[in-house]
């Protein structure tokens, strides 16, 4: 396994995917299996105009990149998702916090949950991903 990254490295990661950095996350702590992220509220994350409230799939890409990205602590770097199936139990609005944590480790394949709280500290989602964690295939030899 790689050294556990620091929140700065991570950081740096989410930085370099677009859609990561448009997210607006940032990484506040890491554990030996868990992380904790911040995401700064957008106006474009908003479905309903009168109510204020954030769409859904904001919140299932949040889901997804925190179970992900406690993987990274992990073993280094984010890794393609399998599957991933999320639970909304509020609207969110605002501001949101999400952790993250490695249900189990494997060669193959990993398993990850994520849950958003508004700043209230209400649970607005959760769930729960399965991601490909196996190494790189060996280059072809030349010849």
């Amino acid at each position: 396994m790689a050294d556990k990254p620091t929140p700065e490295q991570l950081n740096a990661r989410l930085a370099k995917s677009p859609f990561n950095a448009w997210l607006g996350l940032t990484v506040t702590a890491v554990g030996d299996d868990t992380i904790e992220m911040t995401a700064k509220w957008r106006e474009e994350w908003v479905v309903n105009p009168a109510g204020g409230y954030t769409h859904g799939g904001i919140l299932a890409s949040l889901v997804d990149v925190v179970a992900d990205y406690a993987i990274a602590v992990k073993n280094g770097n984010p890794v393609p998702t399998i599957d991933l199936r999320v639970d909304y139990h509020r609207a969110a609005k605002g501001d949101l916090k999400c952790t993250g944590k490695i249900v189990r480790f494997g060669g193959q394949f990993t398993c990850a949950e994520a849950y958003v709280y508004d700043a209230a500290g209400n649970l607005c989602a959760s769930g729960r991903g399965t991601y490909f964690t196996a190494p790189p295939a060996p280059a072809p030899a030349k010849g």
